[in-house]
């Protein structure tokens, strides 16, 4: 059995039916499929107005505890299904969508985790200028299935949207946070924008063996609102992503080290060729990074002092 997991706070109602059409218009038969909706301490209970009465495998719970990653972690406990399917709340799934995850996981053995392509609809036109950051806002369109069995190379690393994961893989994770081996929280909490649980629930794959990839007949369509494209979203984007990222980098054994005088000149002048709003965004990121880089120095400096 597959288990559908979708993690919401305060969601959009328009936002949130359609998540829950694009479900109920799946090929893949009900019985063959749960659905969890784990409400994140919304400030109007989602189950009031939730109508899951046309799957007979479907329910709601409620973590009390703030953050996706709680949210999460309680999808993985409420879970039943061999393999788990993490749908956000803005995200609405092409028909055969459930269908072609089954079929990778019966087709790709040697996969523990991989997603799809995220195709965008917007309620306005964005400006031309955002483009490239478009990334950022996990759009992401593509030809061809890869992967690999290396955690954090971004051709093949997995997004939350859409994310699949083995059962086994989710309770790698599960266990990471449960022993305290995972003591910091990579994911959104109330209004900040760290990014980067979902990669590192996806990289728990190669931790157990199994490889993770990027298939391109999953497809699903992501709601994006006009606020997604404002200077300021995107520079709090950039700063999370790479504050968590550097974090996450650590915890694979990927070391940034301390920033050089070379380093930090070399940094001036690229933020300095760049016109705006592109410098405040790229600011923005290595103010994530050297965030992340002096809390890496204090946990190493402590850990010295606890040796000692």
């Amino acid at each position: 059995m597959l288990s559908v997991v979708i993690c919401t706070y305060n969601p959009r109602s328009d936002y949130f039916r359609r998540c829950l059409d694009g479900l109920q218009s799946q090929t893949l038969p009900l019985n063959w499929w749960e659905l969890v909706v784990v409400d994140n301490r919304s400030d109007e209970p989602v189950a009031k107005s939730l109508d899951l009465s046309w799957h007979p495998r479907a329910r709601s719970v409620r973590e009390e505890t703030p953050g996706l990653t709680p949210a999460r972690l309680c999808g993985i406990r409420q879970a039943n299904g061999k393999l788990l399917v993490f749908v956000d709340d803005d995200n609405v799934l092409d028909a055969d969508f459930l269908e072609n995850a089954f079929r990778t996981a019966e087709e790709k053995s040697f996969l523990g985790s991989w997603s799809g392509q995220c195709r965008p609809e917007f309620e306005e036109s964005p400006p031309e200028w955002t483009r490239c950051y478009w990334g950022n806002l996990v759009i992401r369109e593509f030809d061809n299935d890869v992967w690999s069995n290396l955690p954090r190379l971004p051709e093949s690393m997995p997004c939350g949207a859409g994310l699949c994961v083995r059962r086994d893989v989710a309770l790698h994770y599960l266990h990471l946070h449960e022993s305290g081996k995972r003591s910091f929280q990579f994911d959104r909490t109330g209004g900040s924008l760290l990014s980067g649980g979902d990669n590192d629930l996806a990289a728990c794959a190669c931790d157990i063996g199994l490889g993770v990839g990027l298939i391109a007949s999953l497809r699903l369509t992501h709601l994006v609102p006009p606020d997604r494209f404002t200077v300021d979203y995107l520079e709090r984007l950039a700063e999370g992503i790479h504050y968590s990222s550097t974090l996450l980098d650590a915890e694979h054994g990927i070391h940034t080290g301390q920033r050089t005088a070379l380093g930090r000149t070399a940094d001036f002048f690229r933020i300095m060729r760049l016109k705006q709003p592109h410098r405040r965004i790229l600011q923005a990121a290595f103010r994530g990074r050297d965030r992340a880089l002096q809390q890496l120095s204090r946990s190493d400096i402590c850990r010295t002092r606890k040796k000692n």
